[in-house]
């Protein structure tokens, strides 16, 4: 089970950053998109060694063609350790905030798959490009905008989407190279939950489970002492109550009888009352869905939980140092 953390920070300290976490061992680094750009500090990172990928890059404002120039790029510059995650964001967000269009996303993402192999495919080994579906149209590549090989032995990278409902979780794991699941998680009801729709939609692809890879997100901090431990509690109470009031993660809150904390939570965000939510966050909410304490309590926590269906795990770490997560990672790799 690999382990992998943000390239928190801007893009000025992407490349240090990225150098301190291969240092303490860890097996690779991604982006968000948030409040900067998603591809620009992997370019700066690409020098260090570790596997890196988009978590997740916004897919529906772009165009296909934009995302295989750039995934092809950083395969490149990474030496072949680089993976194109994709995902949807929320409808309200695609039209309104970078103006495009949320149409049938589930088929639209799956399209988005297969278009950008389309165009890789063309780029190595000439097959003719001729995508055309209701959702994109492909068919024009002339030699002038080939770009240079990968180099001897380096594939075209994979393409992962992140997955949250039903629908898409199948259609995920049916077209795409792997899946991320978000952060707002429990091993119970990534088990009970999740894997049976993974599980479909590979049948429904005739593929089996070694075909995906499984990226679990989870929100983890390790501590080395009491006042690091109090420091990411704050934060990550406040990081639950956020999630926990969006409608869409609700069903993770079902699924443990919690599901009066969303509107509830929903509530105090229209009041603008966020400095409050965190309140309802208790110890044993957090501890259900996040995983705290010293690197080996949270490196045995992790290997308990995700052990046995994970193939990486993507942390929300809440500023936990360097050094924390190598001696996580160093038991992880001692008791896997």
């Amino acid at each position: 089970m690999k382990i992998d953390v943000s390239l928190a920070g801007d893009l000025a300290s992407a490349a240090e950053r990225a150098r301190s976490l291969a240092a303490v061992g860890l097996d690779g680094a991604f982006t968000f998109e948030g409040n900067s750009d998603v591809f620009f500090p992997l370019v700066a990172a690409a020098g260090a060694g570790l596997d890196l990928y988009t978590n997740v890059a916004i897919a529906f404002p772009r165009s296909p063609m934009h995302l295989a120039y750039q995934a092809w790029d950083l395969q490149r510059a990474c030496d072949g350790r680089f993976a194109l995650g994709l995902g949807t964001q929320v409808r309200a967000h695609i039209e309104r905030r970078y103006s495009s269009t949320w149409d049938r996303p589930v088929g639209r993402l799956a399209d988005m798959i297969l278009a950008v192999r389309a165009i890789w495919a063309n780029w190595t080994d000439g097959t003719p490009l001729d995508h055309v579906t209701d959702f994109h149209r492909l068919d024009l590549m002339v030699p002038t905008f080939v770009p240079p090989s990968l180099g001897h032995g380096i594939a075209p990278p994979p393409i992962w989407a992140g997955a949250l409902g039903p629908q898409m979780t199948k259609a995920v794991a049916r077209h795409a190279d792997g899946i991320i699941i978000h952060p707002f998680n429990t091993g119970s009801f990534l088990d009970s939950v999740t894997m049976p729709l993974i599980e479909e939609g590979l049948v429904a692809g005739g593929r089996d489970r070694s075909a995906l890879v499984l990226n679990v997100g989870c929100i983890c901090s390790p501590s080395l002492t009491e006042e690091e431990f109090e420091h990411s509690s704050k934060s990550i109470r406040n990081n639950l109550a956020f999630y926990a009031s969006t409608p869409a993660y609700r069903r993770t809150l079902d699924h443990h009888s919690l599901g009066d904390l969303q509107p509830e939570l929903n509530e105090m965000t229209k009041a603008g009352r966020w400095s409050e939510m965190a309140s309802l966050i208790d110890d044993d909410v957090l501890d259900l869905l996040a995983v705290r304490g010293t690197p080996q309590e949270c490196a045995t926590r992790l290997h308990e939980e995700y052990g046995s269906v994970a193939d990486r795990l993507s942390l929300t770490t809440h500023n936990a140092s360097d050094e924390a997560l190598g001696q996580m990672k160093d038991v992880l790799t001692t008791i896997s």
